[in-house]
């Protein structure tokens, strides 16, 4: 059954931009990375999204397909980020099937509470992995097709065919520190560098690297695991949000959609920060317990996460 537009993508986008274009997405079956390709499909592309679970994977794949009639979307499960060669694979199929490669989303990540006394070595390593290696494999398996893309579509100040951009989803997190994110605050630091860097060395081909920064985005599965549902359903888990509401995958959506489509022409190497203004509120994992609270008493263990 296919979802209401109002709930992915805002009307103030013309159908029909994206006519022609493929876009690849890592993590694609995830709350947020499915609802921006789901936002890109109707206005037009085709879409690739890959993941670690196949039924998944595929499920949503003919999910986000009902967004546009005729569209064509393939899902590809098994698939390891931390792997060059299964990137290398998954991309090949792609163009295979789609004919090219014009955007590429890098949304797969990996996250968890855990303070650093309790972070092994391993777990701290995984998270490095998955967001931050499986982020430059994702750009090198594409990067190819992005250039050929690039050279198709010049990026000049009047175009309207767009082509040859990454956008890297990456968090707050190190920002100014967090508590119980050491992992993942490195993890995104490192993907904020590589986007800036691919913005300087691939600018004069013709690429744009952007980052795409989320904050707390209501019923994702991000959210799920992280916050506090006592608190949520209370009212009282996003009163450190200046905006005081938590985002929706519709506004991460529009941001893609704005980086992608000519209104982006001319942004390389920045960081759009889609968070109503929480990342700049003071206090930590304040969802759980006041700070420092629960970091002297052990409440984030008591919580239900």
């Amino acid at each position: 059954m296919a979802i209401p537009r109002s709930e992915y993508l805002s009307n103030v986008w013309r159908d029909g931009i994206f006519d022609g274009k493929v876009v690849f997405c890592t993590g694609g079956a995830g709350s947020i990375c499915s609802a921006q390709v789901r936002a890109l499909v109707h206005l037009g592309a085709n879409a690739c999204i890959i993941g670690r679970n196949v039924e998944k994977t595929k499920s949503m794949a003919v999910n986000i397909a009902t967004a546009r009639k005729g569209s064509k979307v393939i899902g590809i499960g098994g698939v390891d980020v931390r792997s060059f060669e299964s990137m290398e694979k998954a991309v090949a199929q792609c163009v295979k099937e789609l004919g090219g490669l014009d955007y590429c989303i890098a949304g797969a990540a990996g996250n968890f509470l855990a303070p650093i006394a309790g972070l092994s070595s391993n777990a701290f390593k995984t998270v490095l992995e998955i967001d931050t290696l499986g982020s430059f494999n994702t750009l090198k398996a594409t990067l190819p097709h992005l250039l050929e893309s690039a050279a198709k579509n010049p990026n000049t100040a009047d175009s309207v065919s767009t082509g040859g951009r990454i956008i890297f989803v990456s968090a707050t997190f190190h920002y100014t520190g967090m508590a119980l994110q050491s992992h993942v605050a490195v993890a995104k630091a490192g993907i904020d560098a590589l986007s800036g860097t691919t913005a300087i060395e691939y600018g004069p081909r013709g690429i744009t690297s952007n980052i795409i920064t989320p904050g707390p985005i209501a019923g994702t599965e991000g959210m799920s695991r992280l916050g506090n549902r006592e608190a949520e359903a209370a009212g009282s888990a996003f009163k450190k949000v200046p905006l005081q509401r938590y985002g929706s995958v519709k506004e991460i959506a529009d941001g893609t959609v704005y980086l992608f489509s000519d209104t982006g022409n001319f942004v390389n190497g920045a960081v759009l920060v889609v968070d109503g203004g929480d990342w700049r509120s003071p206090g930590g994992m304040n969802t759980i317990a006041a700070y420092p609270d629960y970091l002297m008493d052990d409440s984030y263990m008591k919580a239900k996460l």
